[in-house]
């Protein structure tokens, strides 16, 4: 918030903005997941033997990167989340331009991820969860574009600053 010079009020509600975004992108990602019901990765891969295609071919033994997540594939809920923190990081700050976001893991150590883009970051949480089997692609551009619309909503009818009267 210093490198936008953003005073004590603006970065209060920037940061109450990605919580009430956050908190609503879970509602709507978990909400769409259980009306969708769509299976992940797994199951079609495991079972390309009794699918009608012929092209396809049982997998049985595959698995993906970490234990798959016990509800429903679509749409992706972490791609929501990104979605929703990048589109109100781009509206108050008024850039998808960054200062430098960095990330250290706590599971590889000595590993940190950089960004300076709000793209690049929506970009990276999307095919991790492809890259692990966890999800569709479609899956994490419909989770991304959702949560871009979750964030617009927000920063545009949520804690509106007040402008004091002449």
């Amino acid at each position: 918030m210093t490198a936008k010079q953003l005073g004590v009020d603006d970065s209060a509600r920037f940061m109450a903005l990605v919580a009430v975004g956050l908190n609503d992108a879970l509602i709507g990602a978990f909400d769409a997941k259980y009306h969708y019901n769509f299976w992940r990765p797994i199951t079609p891969i495991r079972n390309g033997d009794i699918d009608g295609n012929p092209g396809t071919d049982r997998e049985a033994t595959w698995q993906p990167v970490d234990n798959t997540p016990m509800h429903p594939e679509y749409p992706c809920a972490h791609c929501v989340l990104s979605g929703t923190v990048a589109a109100v990081v781009e509206a108050v700050l008024g850039t998808a331009d960054v200062p430098e976001i960095a990330m250290t893991s706590r599971t590889a150590p000595g590993v940190t991820h950089r960004w300076t883009k709000m793209r690049a970051l929506t970009e990276e949480v999307a095919n991790a969860r492809i890259w692990a089997g966890f999800h569709y692609r479609l899956s994490t551009r419909v989770g991304t574009d959702m949560g871009h619309q979750i964030g617009e909503y927000i920063v545009n009818n949520v804690m509106q600053p007040i402008t004091a009267a002449a």
